[in-house]
């Protein structure tokens, strides 16, 4: 029997950092403890006001943020630097971290600009920072050992921000949600924000779909501030202890593939990458011979069947084939956790492979070990060796 603690995110009125954390705090995370978290946070004073509500009938708790400060613009480094010195303890401070990185990743993406250029308006502000770093205290309190999260209700229409009126779901938000899960509703609001879509999808990572097998201990339930007219606009938590089945790492995939004899080498990584960039969880090519003795390749995509449509796309249009292949498969996966490392003043994210509960893999995000390795004049086999340590180091800090 497993003992891990899980907490499954309902996005019945879609999701955004206050109503999550509101939801925490219902499920029984103590706000005060929450507030104990914050104070290292190098921002303008500010209050967390607690309070109940009701969205049509459904009691909830709502959280805001009340401060003075006007809100205020900070880049992608300011962030970073503010999370690591704020005293957070290391998994709130590696999931709140990995929400912020998304968050700069994927406004880099939006506006084909570095990471290190991305300036957040709206998520730099104290409201978001402290939606953010409180949910990760919240699950800390909750003692969270893996988060996953349903599929999620994407509405339409026009919201106002920083740079203008912007299309819902905003294409940060879209960025981010790559790969999850969406159903479409009628509402023209934003339900899913671009904090609340950084949160769940480095919270749950990909696991998405039903709530998984637990044995179910605590409820609770996070109101937005609208009172929509056609759905409650909460995001309900359930926290409980995990029920190990080989069913939960046993997941449903497809293979997309493709075989290829008159596509230039130069182009063959970048149709993998399209295909990436489109949901495929990963890519790679396997040297073959065809017909008439000619040399080629076969191009393989796994996704997840609700991707399979994107990533046939994409590698359609980024190859000379005429057709693809598709085959229904499924993949034995480990739970996946995050922490991130400190290697002379560069962040490296860390992934963890959990087999029913234990770390049973720890590795470095090759992106940012390479990122470090150009930044500090390095070989990237020695900036590995570094982040792999301290990575065991924390580890171990940790037990």
């Amino acid at each position: 029997m497993s003992t891990e603690r899980l907490v499954y995110i309902d996005a019945i009125g879609g999701v955004a950092g206050d109503m999550l954390l509101g939801a925490l705090i219902d499920a029984g995370a103590p706000p005060d403890d929450i507030r104990a978290g914050l104070r290292g946070l190098d921002v303008d004073d500010f209050e967390l006001v607690v309070e109940r509500t009701e969205r049509h009938g459904v009691t909830a708790t709502r959280v805001h943020v009340i401060t003075a400060a006007p809100r205020t613009e900070r880049d992608w480094t300011a962030v970073r630097a503010m999370l690591d010195d704020a005293g957070l303890p290391a998994r709130a401070h590696a999931r709140a971290s990995e929400a912020f990185r998304r968050l700069a990743h994927a406004e880099a993406r939006v506006h084909r600009v570095r990471p290190e250029q991305v300036r957040f308006h709206e998520v730099g502000a104290v409201d978001a920072v402290v939606d953010v770093c409180g949910v990760a205290l919240a699950l800390d309190a909750l003692a969270a050992d893996r988060v996953a999260c349903s599929p999620l209700p994407i509405g339409r229409g026009l919201t106002s921000a920083a740079h203008g009126s912007l299309p819902l779901p905003a294409p940060a938000t879209l960025e981010l949600l790559r790969g999850a899960p969406l159903h479409g509703v009628d509402d023209d609001v934003e339900l899913v924000t671009p904090t609340g879509a950084a949160l769940v999808t480095a919270l749950a990572g990909d696991r998405f779909g039903p709530p998984p097998p637990l044995t179910l201990e605590a409820v609770g339930y996070g109101a937005g501030s609208r009172d929509l007219p056609t759905r409650p606009n909460v995001v309900r938590v359930l926290v409980g202890t995990a029920v190990a089945t080989d069913a939960d790492r046993r997941r449903a995939a497809v293979l997309v593939e493709c075989t290829l004899d008159d596509l230039p080498g130069e182009l063959v990584a970048d149709a993998a990458a399209a295909c990436v960039a489109a949901g495929a969880l990963d890519a790679w090519t396997v040297p073959v011979q065809m017909k008439k003795g000619r040399p080629g390749i076969v191009l393989t995509a796994v996704a997840r069947p609700e991707a399979e449509a994107a990533v046939a796309e994409a590698m359609l249009r980024h190859t000379t084939t005429l057709g693809v292949r598709t085959v229904p498969v499924s993949r034995w996966e480990l739970d996946r956790d995050w922490r991130t490392v400190d290697i002379d003043g560069q962040p490296i994210a860390i992934k963890l492979g959990r087999l029913a509960g234990e770390i049973v893999n720890v590795a470095p995000e090759h992106d940012d070990i390479a990122r470090a390795a150009a930044v500090l004049g390095r070989p990237t086999k020695t900036v590995w060796t570094h982040a792999w340590a301290a990575a065991q180091h924390l580890l171990d800090r940790e037990t």
